[in-house]
């Protein structure tokens, strides 16, 4: 081992344990270990811009911008609630019927988008046929991940690691070369689920009914300050207009036609003040909204729509690490919340002093129209659809030409990579179209067709992933460039063969990939798993004389299988608040479907490509 080699080594131990500890955001370690790397000579400084070169990022954020209209356009959406219509209600039934869809989607859009869109449709569906949400969730959630295992394009690890395939020289993959494991793994995976999910999983309540919340509808009414009251000159708190324990709860302010942008802590009533208040508690037993008015000299002008609604805080929310007073919540989102639920614990007092972290879930009342507001500022995933109050109220009219539009423009990307592989193999004069520039033309399309706006497309990408893929590609190559991968595959295929016949040692390591790519994914993001161990697994295919193929199939899979843990997956943690789950339930019915997946995937891998 030589000082590059022992460097490499010190950074690659540093990264994992600021990946785990969560030390700053993926995208600023991402970015800070690639600077690292360059400080200590392991990547030369010209050598840094050949790491944002990688056309990976760029289909990546090409198929976010397609994703994003058929988010826009409503395609899953309105397929999730013709399932929603046509499904009887029994669990199986349910689990198959969602799983089947979330699965097929994310074979082509970022599983955390279908995750998001569905996810609401689920609970609305599971309280109109009073099925226990958490039944539903983590089927949902794997359900995606055996999905993304079916396409090159199912997750951004299958990219990235196309993309480091191309630098270290070997054949890139074309569009569906892991569906003949990826698809036998999703049949397999959604069976178990379908079969013994029911027993695995926890018949549990959301926040919404562990707090027994009674009514989700509540009307909010817009109040009048009339010149008689006597609620004019005394602070807002000290009124019964500030009773929490009467459960009026103030929404916003207004003075002279612009919201108060203040804590409500620091409000003097005065004069012709306005204020949207929502009537509300757990169990009833709130004012009376006709005698509370009167009884302060408020006059009511109006009522909205109002919800008992629950959102999740994901992992790129800008609320992440602050307080809900920090982040002045209530000015900013006009949602009063009632409480949060973190680990299986409902938080319903000195909520607004804890610091909000990813996969937390706030009970609040806000406006329904208010909903689509909330979706767009990106810092929640909506647990109720956005364009309903209710379950039972009409749905909103959709266009069908931008849906039919945007899947037109992926399925013409998908079939002009696919075709023009297999064309370029039979006639010497045809090209083949790399993914990412067919994913940039269908993007431009969708742009050019108006189905987009240029803001949209923008806001569709999740820059974080972006920025973290560049920061992790470096780190690939400096164990490569250093040598550091050649010497650890090294070491282990002589540990190997020390103990196992030489015409077995392949197909152990292929077995030990798996299994140490899947345990570390669950700790680690699946993209750093997959950039870390790919120059090792060339290198242990060049130690062996084999074909590298079969490795590189099983990091892909093995790196999305993170199904043991709620932290292994971002859409794990999308669900655990509103599925009211433990750490417990992951594990009780993750691992048996992460050792299905590494049985499927170790035997049938050899099969296919051979050593």
């Amino acid at each position: 081992m030589n000082q590059e080699i022992a460097l490499t080594l010190l950074v690659v131990g540093l990264t994992l344990v600021a990946f785990i500890r969560e030390w700053a955001t993926p995208d600023v370690l991402a970015l800070s270990i690639l600077c690292l790397l360059v400080a200590f000579g392991l990547i030369d400084m010209e050598n840094m811009s050949a790491v944002f070169s990688n056309e990976a990022p760029l289909t990546i954020a090409a198929l976010f911008v397609i994703g994003g209209a058929l988010e826009k356009s409503g395609a899953i959406d309105q397929i999730g609630r013709v399932l929603k219509r046509r499904v009887q209600g029994g669990v199986r039934s349910s689990i198959f019927a969602f799983a089947i869809v979330s699965a097929f989607f994310s074979a082509w859009m970022n599983n955390t988008a279908i995750v998001a869109i569905l996810m609401p449709v689920v609970l609305g569906f599971a309280r109109s046929k009073d099925i226990a949400a958490s039944k539903l969730l983590i089927p949902l959630s794997y359900s995606s991940i055996l999905g993304g295992c079916c396409t090159l394009i199912g997750t951004s690890t299958n990219l990235l690691v196309n993309g480091s395939l191309k630098d270290l020289g070997l054949r890139p993959m074309t569009m569906f070369e892991m569906a003949p494991i990826g698809v036998p793994l999703a049949i397999s995976g959604i069976a178990y689920l379908v079969i013994f999910g029911p027993k695995l999983l926890p018949s549990r309540s959301s926040i919404t009914g562990s707090l027994e919340i009674d009514y989700r509808s509540v009307p909010l009414h817009h109040l009048l300050i009339g010149e008689g009251s006597d609620l004019i000159g005394q602070k807002l708190f000290e009124t019964e207009l500030g009773s929490r324990e009467a459960g009026i709860h103030v929404l916003e302010v207004r003075r002279r036609g612009a919201r108060l942008m203040v804590p409500l802590s620091e409000v003097t009533i005065e004069r012709n003040d306005r204020f949207l208040v929502a009537l509300h508690r757990r169990k009833g037993g709130a004012a009376k909204a006709e005698e509370l008015f009167s009884k302060v000299g408020a006059q009511e002008l109006s009522q909205v729509d109002g919800i008992v609604s629950e959102l999740v805080v994901p992992n790129e929310s800008s609320l992440v690490g602050k307080t809900l007073a920090a982040s002045d919540f209530r000015q900013r989102y006009n949602c009063v919340v009632l409480a949060v639920h973190r680990s299986g614990l409902n938080i319903t007092s000195r909520m607004a002093d804890v610091s909000l972290d990813r996969g937390d879930t706030l009970l609040v009342i806000t406006a329904v129209n208010n909903l689509v507001t909330l979706k767009q500022t990106r810092d929640f995933v909506l647990t109720d659809a956005p364009d309903t109050k209710h379950e039972d109220l009409p749905e909103a009219p959709v266009k069908n030409w931008p849906i039919v539009v945007s899947w037109a423009v992926l399925g013409a990307v998908v079939l002009t990579v696919s075709l023009t592989d297999v064309l370029s193999r039979v006639f010497a004069g045809v090209s083949p179209i790399p993914i990412h520039y067919a994913a940039v033309v269908g993007a431009l399309i969708l742009l050019w067709i108006r189905i987009l706006s240029p803001r949209e497309a923008y806001s569709s990408i999740d820059w974080q992933v972006l920025l973290m893929l560049y920061g992790l590609l470096g780190l690939g190559m400096a164990m490569q460039s250093t040598g550091t991968a050649e010497w650890l595959a090294r070491g282990l295929v002589d540990l190997t063969q020390g103990f196992i016949e030489p015409e077995f040692v392949p197909l152990v390591m292929l077995w030990t990939v798996f299994i140490f790519t899947s345990l570390l994914t669950e700790v680690l993001s699946n993209n750093a798993t997959a950039v870390m161990i790919v120059p090792i697994v060339v290198g242990i295919a060049e130690e062996l004389s084999v074909d590298s193929r079969p490795f590189i199939i099983t990091i892909l899979i093995a790196a999305s299988c993170a199904f043991t843990l709620p932290m292994g997956y971002q859409t794990h943690m999308m669900v655990y608040g509103p599925g009211g789950y433990k750490f417990t339930d992951y594990a009780r019915a993750g691992i048996p479907l992460n050792i299905i997946a590494c049985i499927v995937t170790c035997t049938l891998v050899p099969l296919i490509w051979s050593f």
